[in-house]
């Protein structure tokens, strides 16, 4: 029996954080690749937030699951290949005031006679709790009432971005399958339901868009997710895309079209399609 797909949300992004979060740090780019040719690769941390924020950085292993979900990996399953061991990233900690950036250098260090194929971890940004005067918790919330505990609860927010190592040669294929429509339920929209078919020694990655194409009229864009990938060694991911259709669109007599396409500042190519017919 297979997972529950993961409904892409609109506003899908490769770094795993929080709204609270999002509105705090903002980390360019949100993943990185490294080429054969390549050794090195930089990326920005910024707080948004108003006031200071200490952030201590770390390289983790995560794994993608088939529905999408980001997990631990310990311990490292059959054709799962880590890229820990070569990353190297400087500083390890930072502290920045409110509207700073700091720019985090992540080099490379291959084995001899490393293997060609993709080797990934995630970079982790962890926000370290605010050790002051002010977190007290009497100084904070007052004294507890007589026979009661007082508690306060610091959140710590955090969030990891793929750096992907590419050695010697790779490539990837893809095609899109199981296509089938998810009827609207209370409080929610129609849904295209499909999966990713991956198969090489690289991940993927790109765009989703779903046109619906009626018998009669105009194509029109029903539904779309931005940077999606499947990782190495996954050669399945389930998902689906909600539907926003225009007013008076009916799902009937046309065909949905699923398009999975490189990023505009790849080239855009399409990489894979799909249709399903709608009587």
């Amino acid at each position: 029996m297979h997972a529950k797909p993961v409904l892409f949300a609109a506003a899908a992004c490769a770094v795993a954080l929080s709204g609270a979060a999002r509105a705090d740090l903002m980390l360019y780019p949100t993943r990185v690749v490294i080429g054969p040719a390549q050794r090195s690769a930089t990326v920005e941390i910024v707080n948004r937030g108003d006031k200071a924020e200490t952030y201590r950085i770390a390289v983790v292993n995560r794994r993608m699951s088939e529905t999408g979900e980001i997990v631990e990996a310990k311990p490292p399953m059959p054709g799962e290949a880590f890229a820990d061991a070569m990353v190297v990233y400087t500083p390890r900690q930072v502290t920045l005031q409110p509207g700073q950036a700091q720019t985090v250098r992540v080099s490379v260090r291959r084995p001899a006679g490393l293997a060609d194929g993709e080797y990934r971890s995630h970079l982790q940004f962890d926000r370290v709790a605010d050790v002051t005067a002010d977190t007290d918790i009497e100084s904070v919330a007052g004294p507890a009432p007589k026979g009661q505990v007082a508690i306060r609860l610091q959140a710590l927010i955090g969030a990891s971005i793929p750096v992907i190592v590419r050695q010697g040669a790779t490539s990837a294929n893809v095609t899109l399958g199981e296509l089938a429509l998810v009827p609207a339920a209370a409080g929610k929209s129609p849904a295209l339901a499909f999966a990713f078919h991956r198969s090489g020694n690289q991940s993927i990655y790109g765009d989703i868009a779903v046109t619906w194409v009626p018998v009669r009229g105009k194509p029109v864009g029903v539904g779309k997710v931005a940077g999606v990938a499947v990782y190495v060694p996954n050669p399945l991911r389930r998902a689906q895309v909600p539907l926003t259709l225009p007013a008076g669109t009916s799902l009937s007599g046309g065909r949905l079209k699923l398009t999975y396409s490189e990023r505009p500042e790849a080239g855009g190519r399409v990489i894979a399609a799909a249709e399903l017919d709608l009587p």
